[in-house]
């Protein structure tokens, strides 16, 4: 920023014959120089608001949050964001790259790595007592792999558990860790072969000693879940995106799901709304957190009224998932998709502050 230009003022106590400037031109002056140094206060102080302004602030009810975008590759299609509080790092995978990253929160920087074979990977998730190793979410199988979150190839361990030939035509989608280590997940057909929305290829899981046990058949899109912890370990949340709607179930001892519900219904006085429900994450409070597919939003769902309390606008339409992270948990980042040409910033990583609230530890599995 130029300094304003420096104006010297001569006064007189008195008028004088002599001088050169007559009593009204010398009043003339002092005004223009009073004008010019509080014209140039005032850019000085519009600068130094505009440097403080955040990428977006924007209000919401009583209170204002702010979205950032984070440095990074743009994603063709980003999902599956996991905040690890030991490394203060997010993971997250783009799909059809594809690929697993991670965002590095202290020095504001996202690695990618490639997994040789991979055709997708769908979801990452942490592993107990294993530091450097992920299960995910590759083609039609469950894979444990070691990454130092850093390199640009992460590398297979072993297969835990593959859907084989006979389920060739789907792909897995998005997954997550109950608070006792236990992996869910969910698949869905495969893009190239139709309309998703027209068929129910797609299962639910539980992942238990190699095996994957189905917990819901007939799915379309096997999307969000989340637990509504520490409140009730044993209940879960979960998103079928076709179904335009969030259901919840009770989890039995053994992890299998009863009592299927519907929690929250997106569709407005029947209609479809013109996005649908992707990915999903809760706070300490147990309130939802619903991307959405098409809508340039995260949904906050209140836990006990079930009713839609508050709409997070993201700078991308097709918003995938979502995920508490940062030093205090109270950082909310959201996975973008660029699929189909959408125009930047859509494949981005985006952190939301000053929402007022707090997330939950992510879990990690036991292997």
């Amino acid at each position: 920023m130029l300094s304003p230009p420096a104006i010297k003022i001569t006064r007189s106590s008195a008028p004088s014959s002599s001088s050169s400037l007559s009593l009204p031109s010398l009043r003339i002056m002092q005004l223009i120089a009073i004008s010019v140094l509080l014209y140039c206060s005032a850019l000085r102080s519009l600068a130094q608001a505009q440097e403080l302004q955040p990428t977006n602030k924007m209000a919401s009810g009583d209170n204002d949050y702010q979205v950032v975008q984070l440095p990074g590759p743009r994603t063709k299609l980003g999902e599956g964001p996991v905040w690890d509080i030991e490394t203060q790092s997010l993971y997250y995978v783009d799909i059809d790259t594809p690929a697993v990253l991670r965002y590095d929160y202290a020095g504001n920087r996202t690695y990618s790595a490639k997994l040789e074979g991979a055709n997708s990977i769908s979801f990452i998730v942490l592993v107990a007592g294993q530091p450097e190793h992920f299960v995910v979410g590759e083609n039609n199988r469950v894979t444990l792999i070691r990454w130092d979150g850093r390199c640009e190839e992460a590398h297979h361990v072993r297969v835990l558990a593959d859907l084989g030939n006979s389920q060739s035509h789907v792909r897995f989608n998005d997954g997550k860790v109950d608070p006792s280590g236990r992996l869910y997940a969910g698949t869905m057909q495969l893009e190239s072969l139709g309309d998703l929305f027209a068929q129910k290829e797609g299962q639910f899981f539980r992942y238990t000693n190699g095996t994957m046990v189905v917990q819901k058949k007939n799915v379309s899109i096997s999307n969000g879940l989340t637990w509504d912890e520490p409140f009730n370990p044993l209940r879960m949340y979960y998103i079928d995106s076709a179904a335009l709607n969030v259901k919840a179930f009770d989890v039995d001892g053994n992890g299998d799901l009863k009592n299927e519900t519907v929690f929250y219904d997106l569709r407005v006085n029947g209609a479809h709304p013109g996005y649908v429900p992707d990915g999903m994450t809760s706070d300490a409070d147990g309130n939802l957190y619903v991307a959405t597919w098409g809508g340039s939003k995260v949904m906050k769902v209140d836990k006990r009224s079930q009713q839609l309390v508050q709409e997070i606008k993201i700078p991308a339409e097709q918003v995938t998932s979502a995920a508490f992270g940062g030093p205090q948990m109270d950082e909310l980042f959201v996975t973008t998709s660029s699929k189909g040409d959408k125009p930047a910033p859509a494949g981005e990583l985006f952190k939301v502050t000053g929402l007022g609230v707090k997330g939950k530890p992510m879990h990690k599995m036991i292997l």
